[in-house]
């Protein structure tokens, strides 16, 4: 069944094409191995292996796909996803740990990466939370025991001496000694947050302890972050390097909510706050503060919605708006979904079997995000940095994806039977409807499907409040209400609307915000032209893939048909 809504941004939608990419990236010559990396500038365009192909790679697809299936209801695929769980399973050896395999045209020796740990753990808790298959959790909690049982203990916190962990043991017993740990943000901290939910979901000990000593490690020994909230851009610590930085702050105030730590959380906002100067208003992120400082990784954008969604939570509110600015901005451009200009081969005469394949790059990645994107264009090629790289990493896809889902399941939350609609999005739900017509006019009409308790709507802080207006129209009975009443207004952002019937559509409009920035990136400035939350132009533009050029408005917004994805019981993550 259709009906009519707002032609405006959809995050299941984008879920659903995202899962195109996902499967479209196995390498069906090579077991179903996903691709790593594409290069789209070249012609034609080729995806290339990497080392990232198996625990990494495989995770975060199984990961985003299940997340992608659960917005969408699209089954595409299905059978290469299987591959994938297969996969991912084989890579376990007896020691409990995931290991890179020996790759065939390259010189790779096989070894337990501990960034890849991270994917495999998130996926098996993905998964389980999907099946409750009694196989996934025996892998999982295999998995974490063998995570706690190599991590080398100190009195008060635990770490890994080595990046890469192989059958025989550590590769340097004077690296433990020593206590020559690896950058703990990237081996550790990002840990945390999978361990975290798997606890959270299975009550398992080993998890928890892990997140426990890892995050002491972080906050009170570690040197990752300095006292006034800033990276330590030391080479040591990766240079600082915002998505293993970014991922372990929202690690870490995943923890604190779950704890109840309020220290905890105040210090991941000081670190969040300190990030934010060195970001755009609109998403784009630095790769880290030097040598990769102008290669954004969508990576890094979905930290900064996890994170400040987390902080959100927590009582500091001002963070919605910040995240719905990143949701619609760079997290929306940096999905590939027109790739006229990509130009593909048709067979596959030019392949190297288990390295390289150029045959129809640009239909099987379309749905994909930016590997390395400029805050103007898809495609980064500056002078400054390392020049062009990826376009396309299949981390970034597995990112992005998650980075919709974590959008889309908190575009509409419930607490203690208040029903809060948090970011001004598309979204269907068990107990109402969200219809935006942003960033054409200043209105969202909420359709209510249960009786609700206590219903508030955030309202984009350059709304003002003297001029919202919101009309109730149940059974056939309008009242209408102003932003400038007494006691609408709660937890500073949100107009209380207080009780609302089944079958009740309520309308509230706001005047938009047209204006214009001066956004920072890395020493470059942008003219960056807003409506709302949304930057409808960028000067200067870009010139391979520009970015925020082709956005039409309309002073009313264009409708169509079509319905919202509702569940029941929805993933919380």
């Amino acid at each position: 069944m259709t009906k009519i809504i707002p032609d405006t941004l959809m995050l299941e939608e984008r879920a659903a094409h995202a899962i195109n990419a996902m499967i479209g990236m196995a390498d069906r010559e090579y077991n179903y191995i996903p691709f790593f990396a594409a290069n789209l500038n070249h012609k034609p365009a080729y995806m290339t292996h990497g080392d990232w192909d198996f625990g990494s790679s495989h995770g975060r697809m199984i990961d985003g796909l299940i997340l992608a299936r659960h917005m969408s209801g699209e089954t595409y695929g299905q059978e290469v996803e299987e591959r994938y769980r297969a996969n991912l399973l084989g890579f376990f050896k007896e020691d409990g740990m995931s290991y890179r395999q020996i790759n065939p045209s390259h010189e790779w020796e096989p070894n337990a990466n501990l960034i890849d740990q991270r994917a495999v753990i998130l996926s098996l808790t993905t998964w389980f939370m999907e099946t409750g298959d009694p196989k996934v959790k025996e892998a999982a909690d295999r998995h974490v025991a063998a995570l706690k049982r190599i991590a080398v203990k100190e009195r008060n916190v635990w770490y890994y001496p080595a990046s890469e962990y192989k059958e025989g043991g550590w590769p340097s017993a004077n690296a433990v000694q020593l206590r020559l740990a690896p950058d703990p943000a990237a081996f550790c901290g990002r840990l945390v947050m999978p361990l975290l939910k798997y606890h959270e979901l299975t009550g398992n000990r080993d998890a928890f302890e892990l997140c426990e000593f890892f995050t002491a490690l972080i906050v009170e020994r570690s040197g990752v972050f300095q006292a006034d909230g800033s990276f330590n851009d030391s080479l040591a610590y990766r240079s600082g390097h915002f998505h293993t930085r970014l991922g372990t702050l929202d690690a870490i105030a995943r923890f604190g909510a779950f704890t109840g730590d309020a220290a905890k959380i105040a210090w991941v906002k000081r670190c969040y706050d300190w990030a934010l100067t060195k970001c755009t208003a609109f998403g784009w992120t630095p790769g880290d503060l030097h040598e990769q400082a102008y290669e954004h990784e969508t990576c890094s954008l979905v930290d900064l919605i996890a994170t400040g969604i987390t902080l959100a939570k927590s009582g500091y509110v001002e963070y919605w708006g910040v995240v719905e600015r990143f949701l619609r901005n760079h997290l929306a451009e940096s999905q590939l979904l027109d790739l006229s200009w990509v130009e593909q081969a048709e067979d596959k005469a030019n392949d190297i079997p288990y390295d390289l394949s150029y045959y129809k790059v640009a239909e099987r990645t379309r749905g994909s995000f930016a590997g390395y994107s400029a805050p103007n264009d898809f495609v980064c090629d500056v002078n400054e940095g390392r020049g062009h790289t990826n376009d396309l990493q299949l981390c970034c896809l597995g990112s992005g994806t998650r980075g919709l889902f974590m959008g889309w399941s908190n575009t509409i939350t419930e607490k203690n039977g208040t029903i809060s609609v948090n970011f001004l999005l598309n979204r269907g739900s068990k107990w109402l409807d969200v219809n935006s017509y942003l960033p054409h006019e200043g209105k969202v009409v909420l359709e209510v499907h249960r009786p609700i308790e206590r219903l508030q709507i955030r309202i984009p802080e350059w709304a003002g409040f003297t001029k919202i207006r919101f009309v109730r129209e149940s059974g056939g009975q309008v009242t209408e209400g102003r932003g400038s009443e007494p006691s609408r207004w709660v937890n500073k952002h949100f107009l209380l609307l207080g009780p609302a019937e089944a079958g009740e559509t309520i309308t509230v409009t706001f005047p938009l915000s047209f204006r214009k920035t001066l956004e920072n990136a890395v020493g470059q400035t942008f003219e960056t032209e807003w409506r709302g939350d949304d930057v409808v132009g960028i000067t200067p533009q870009g010139k391979r893939k520009p970015l925020y050029t082709g956005r039409k408005v309309y002073d009313t917004a264009p409708m169509r048909e079509g319905d919202y994805r509702r569940l029941d019981k929805e993933f919380i993550w």
